[in-house]
């Protein structure tokens, strides 16, 4: 391999947890509103996982209605309220993430930070794809943006009209900003989303990375290793 292409949440930093108490918050309160006592509220293990982890926001708001059976405008419309609409769910959810990582802070994963410093000292080209809109934030607030060459979030893709995870877009635009063909990437993925966008396109390594007790589901949805910390993986860097 003569490249990295690192996912952020859940791989390099702890947002995962962060993001997930967002959506909950931000679910919770719409379908509190929408259905009243007894509503079935936002998991923020399964449902964060099936729904929304490692997705584009919009996606992510869309897919989790959608299994509870709801269907909102995109945007707001004549007589609609913002909060009743996919762009405005997320614009809260947006707000509420911000939010939390002030108050909390970002700590990236010590096991991820070794790696990828190794990775830097073996001379492997190193980016950032990311489905979050607040990567280059989350990257500096962790103090590890140095460790990157590239970064491909949310912002560049819609910028650039890519389509995020589980289509390979931002990877493959990464590799191409790297100049690195796609069989010479490695892609690190803690989303089953993210390990559908990187056996997509081709790359040569797909590596899995089990934060939530949900190896079997990414071998099963093409990770070639799992491992449950970057460190895992440093015997293999020399």
């Amino acid at each position: 391999m003569r490249a990295c292409l690192f996912d952020l949440d859940g791989v390099l930093t702890r947002t995962a947890v962060v993001h997930a108490a967002a959506w909950k918050e931000t679910f919770d309160a719409f379908l509190a509103a929408q259905e009243g006592v007894g509503f079935r509220p936002f998991d923020p293990v399964d449902d964060y996982d099936a729904y929304v982890d490692g997705l584009p926001r919009a996606d992510g708001v869309r897919g989790f209605l959608a299994s509870r059976g709801i269907s909102l405008p995109e945007d707001a419309a004549s007589g609609v309220p913002k909060l009743h609409t996919v762009r405005g769910l997320g614009d809260r959810k947006n707000v509420l993430l911000l939010r939390l990582i002030r108050e909390r802070g970002v700590e990236a994963y010590p096991g991820s930070v070794r790696y990828v410093r190794a990775v830097r000292s073996a001379a492997l080209r190193r980016a950032v794809v990311s489905s979050s809109a607040n990567c280059q934030d989350v990257l500096v607030a962790a103090d590890i943006a140095d460790l990157f060459e590239v970064r491909i979030d949310a912002v560049i893709a819609s910028a650039r009209s890519l389509a995020g995870k589980p289509h390979p877009d931002t990877f493959l635009a990464a590799a191409r900003m790297l100049g690195i063909v796609p069989s010479g990437c490695a892609v690190f993925e803690d989303s089953l989303a993210g390990v559908d966008a990187g056996r997509a396109g081709g790359f040569g390594l797909v590596v899995g990375v089990d934060r939530t007790g949900q190896a079997a589901a990414l071998h099963e949805h093409g990770a070639d290793v799992v491992v449950h910390d970057l460190a895992e993986l440093l015997k293999d860097t020399s």
